[in-house]
């Protein structure tokens, strides 16, 4: 029996939908900001002021078509709880995060307050909220107990991480699955948590990302520098995860409990590459002589290999992954030397948003 077509992620449906979106002013925020927009959805955000300059918030004009932005931190419960009452959302999508790996080396108090305490915060918020009827609460991959086997995890596999960030993912996952029993389900409201593999795409500048490092590397005409060539991660253009996350959202909201549990977004099997595959790749699309090498020193402890089950979402929700790697490659160095040569770069993500809805 084979696989149901793709699921389309409905318009009428969104439509004038009241969505409370906290992150949005981070990279994966502002792709799901616009998103929304596109379909209608009055989105209001709640988050830090954007992580790096320049960011997608600003470069997209993000705010534009918002119905309300909010700077603020989700570690404060009483700036939280304020947005929720002023808005009134129906739906929440929760992506605020400290998401990198080697910062929560840095800073793991400030990691687990944010993703974990954050998390409760938010979700204590969501509870106390009239008329809020779906939560999809975005963790990672990186929440399961790693155990570096060659076969993708499936979503009730144990939850554990090695790294501050990964295990603050993993306590978050906990948080979730307590207020989804104790609280949530008894008010009406249906929760599902979703991990995504390792999101790449236009618009991010973070800090210690292996897309980012070799865009500014390029950019400068440098050599890029590559810490882990061989470990392989299931690399996706983030536009597979946030139509997962929209997908989702509607079936929380029009089936209710019955999908309300952990769920895998990830890319095909042949999509888990090694680090070198995609710089390479990169280099090669860039042009210009451009270059990779080892880089020197000692790193923090990373996974080698990580890969995710989609089995479920794809016989479930009828979702699928769209864009291969090489396609989502392809339309990341577009995106990076459109910016470059100063072009509208709101008017592209939504062209590129319309690219992959069209995609079959």
């Amino acid at each position: 029996m084979g696989l149901k077509p793709a699921m389309q992620i409905n318009p009428d449906f969104w439509r004038g939908k009241r969505v409370l979106l906290t992150g949005h002013t981070g990279f994966k925020g502002g792709w799901l900001s616009l998103w929304l927009q596109s379909l209608g959805a009055q989105v209001s955000g709640l988050a830090l002021t954007p992580p790096t300059e320049p960011n997608l918030f600003e470069i997209a004009r993000v705010a534009e078509g918002m119905a309300h932005s909010a700077i603020a931190d989700i570690r404060d419960f009483t700036a939280v709880q304020a947005q929720f009452q002023a808005f009134q959302p129906e739906i929440l999508i929760h992506l605020a995060a400290q998401p990198l790996v080697r910062l929560s080396y840095q800073q793991p108090v400030e990691t687990y307050a944010t993703n974990v305490m954050g998390s409760v915060h938010v979700l204590e918020a969501a509870r106390l909220t009239p008329g809020l009827r779906a939560i999809v609460n975005i963790t990672t991959d990186k929440c399961y107990e790693n155990r570096e086997w060659v076969w993708g995890y499936r979503e009730d596999e144990p939850m554990g991480g090695h790294d501050p960030y990964s295990n603050s993912k993993g306590c978050a996952e906990l948080v979730a699955s307590a207020y989804r029993k104790s609280f949530l389900a008894h008010a009406g409201i249906a929760m599902a948590t979703a991990r995504a593999g390792n999101v790449i795409g236009g618009g991010d500048w973070a800090a210690d990302r292996l897309v980012p490092d070799i865009l500014r590397a390029l950019q400068n005409e440098q050599p890029v520098q590559i810490r882990n060539p061989h470990a392989i991660r299931p690399w996706q253009h983030v536009l597979e995860p946030l139509g997962g996350y929209l997908l989702l959202a509607q079936a929380l909201f029009e089936q209710g409990q019955s999908v309300a549990e952990a769920w895998n977004f990830g890319p095909r099997d042949e999509d888990a590459r090694p680090v070198q595959w995609i710089v390479e790749r990169l280099c090669a699309q860039w042009g210009q002589g451009a270059r990779w090498e080892n880089q020197a020193g000692e790193h923090p402890h990373e996974a080698h290999f990580l890969k995710l089950d989609i089995s479920k979402a794809k016989q479930r929700l009828h979702w699928q992954p769209r864009w291969d790697l090489e396609c989502a490659l392809q339309h990341i160095t577009h995106w990076h030397q459109a910016w470059l040569q100063g072009q509208d770069m709101r008017a592209l993500c939504l062209a590129q948003i319309s690219d992959y809805q069209a995609t079959t």
